[in-house]
């Protein structure tokens, strides 16, 4: 079993560059913040879901404490999203959505990594026997992210983390990310909808506007 200790799942978040640039008081505050929600959420504090609590307990212990250091609401959120999004690797998927065999590797590498990176609070659709090689999509009708950000009355922070999967795959060459609802937007499920195409966007298709 991990160790889930406010020191470990800073250090592994997507905050781990900014945190070490915030004040002591501040970051012991968030320590203490973090063991308090450990308390509270411990029912998702599986070894499944070691990296997503790292990631939520950080960022509410981070938006809570700079809030009572005298920073504003709109000015924390405009932070704690920023430095959560500068963190990701859109450069990445795009690189790969390159070669022609992005869709087929997804199909296999994605539900194999939700399997044994989820733990309590998940739940799929998978839809791959009935998918043509030009699609993959699927529902997530649980989300351990929706739980807990519901629970702490947060979810714009929930909503903050959706937006990730837009920067990731929304810009994807040949692949059309749809999305038309999340769970922390208010939807019944995260529907994901990636479409395959022969050509790049703006040559016989228009990309999706998703959520």
């Amino acid at each position: 079993m991990k160790s889930y200790t406010p020191e470990k799942l800073v250090a592994i978040s997507r905050y781990r560059n900014y945190f070490p640039t915030l004040p002591a008081e501040i970051r012991q505050d968030v320590y203490r913040r973090m063991r308090q929600l450990l308390l509270e959420e411990q029912q998702y504090c599986d070894k499944g879901n070691y990296k997503h609590i790292a990631q939520i307990l950080t960022s509410i212990a981070l938006y809570r404490s700079l809030q009572a250091h005298g920073r504003t609401e709109e000015e924390v959120y405009e932070t704690v999203s920023t430095e959560m999004w500068k963190a990701l690797t859109p450069d990445t998927y795009q690189k790969l959505a390159r070669k022609s065999w992005f869709l087929p590797a997804m199909k296999k590498i994605l539900p194999f990594g939700f399997r044994h990176g989820s733990g309590a609070g998940w739940k799929y659709e998978w839809h791959l026997d009935e998918d043509p090689k030009d699609r993959f999509h699927f529902e997530c009708r649980e989300c351990v992210y929706w739980h807990i950000f519901k629970e702490q009355g947060l979810m714009k922070l929930g909503a903050m983390f959706c937006h990730s999967d837009i920067i990731n795959f929304g810009n994807l060459p040949y692949t059309d990310f749809r999305r038309s609802k999340t769970l922390c937007q208010g939807g019944d499920c995260c529907d994901f909808d990636f479409v395959r195409h022969s050509t790049d966007a703006g040559d016989g298709w228009e990309r999706t506007k998703s959520i």
